[in-house]
């Protein structure tokens, strides 16, 4: 039912931007829109993941960066665009590893490993890039983040791939079953046989695997690694899932309501774009995006606990 009120709200938007703007609705607007949106789409398929298992995943920003940088690199060193492309996936798989590995095993708190990491990435990005852009002019690469297929951008394909594949994972696997479970209930899904440890870490993997890929397709789509790259886009992919009815509170949600998120958060800056709204006006307006998103997760969740207890 969630999913199912995002889709109208998501319709709704569509429809009042469309008559505020006569350029928003126009094939090359909207194509722009979703290609824009893929980047953050594809952080957020994983941060679905996560936060279904009621973690979080703050690290995924600097992933980008601190990826797509290490990965511009090799590929201008080795003259190898294959070579790029799987370091790029690797260190963002690495870091990944790295959360879920510290929040596993040592029991901490996933908001303070991966505020951690979050910091230490972006500062290893500065470090290994002196705070230059490292050039990336390989038109091989460059056609995964600005060519086409059959009309359609590539990174809106890459984002349409991952989004069939996690809601997969979720879906049709043990291993999904088990990241539900974990997010109801850990203590009752250890106790049931679930390897909770096992899972959290492939969870936070994916979502530092997907946070890399990101990393990659910015990287082609700008002929180059930005130090700065993937800033805030954290809190993007956290409204996006969050709007999608994805619990906070973990094990309920999917990632069609994500993919509904992003694609309202995006049409919301490129109608605030065409109105030429101040970029810092735009900010303030996600800010309360996810405090309503919040708050309304919060009612909606009491609301179905009360439910339960009167069927009870």
């Amino acid at each position: 039912m969630r999913q199912y009120r995002i889709l109208l709200v998501l319709l709704l938007e569509i429809l009042i931007v469309s008559l505020i703007s006569d350029a928003f609705f126009t094939m090359t607007n909207l194509m722009t829109v979703v290609r824009q949106v893929s980047m953050t789409a594809i952080i957020a398929a994983g941060m679905t993941v996560v936060i279904i298992t009621a973690g979080i995943d703050l690290s995924v920003g600097s992933i980008v960066a601190l990826a797509g940088a290490v990965g511009a690199g090799f590929m201008v060193s080795t003259d190898s665009v294959a070579v790029g492309i799987l370091v790029t996936l690797a260190v963002g798989a690495s870091i990944g590893l790295i959360n879920g590995v510290l929040i596993t095993t040592q029991a901490l708190p996933p908001f303070i490993v991966t505020l951690a990491t979050m910091v230490g990435a972006r500062g290893l990005t500065l470090v290994y890039t002196q705070g230059n852009p490292v050039i990336a002019r390989v038109e091989e690469f460059r056609t995964i983040g600005g060519g086409s297929l059959l009309g359609i951008p590539v990174p809106i394909l890459i984002m349409i791939g991952v989004f069939i594949l996690v809601h997969i994972f979720l879906s049709r696997t043990r291993f999904g079953r088990y990241v539900y479970a974990i997010g109801g209930s850990e203590e009752a899904a250890r106790l049931s046989g679930v390897p909770c440890e096992r899972v959290k870490v492939l969870v936070y993997t994916i979502s530092g695997l997907l946070a890399g890929l990101a990393g990659l397709v910015l990287t082609s789509r700008l002929a180059s690694a930005q130090p700065t790259a993937g800033s805030g886009w954290e809190l993007d992919a956290i409204a996006a899932v969050i709007l999608g009815g994805t619990s906070l509170m973990g094990g309920s949600g999917g990632v069609l309501g994500t993919l509904i998120g992003a694609l309202i958060l995006g049409i919301i800056s490129n109608a605030l774009n065409l109105m030429n709204v101040s970029p810092f006006y735009q900010d303030v307006v996600k800010a309360l995006i996810i405090i309503v998103a919040v708050v309304t997760d919060s009612r909606l969740s009491k609301m179905a606990a009360q439910r339960a207890m009167r069927r009870q």
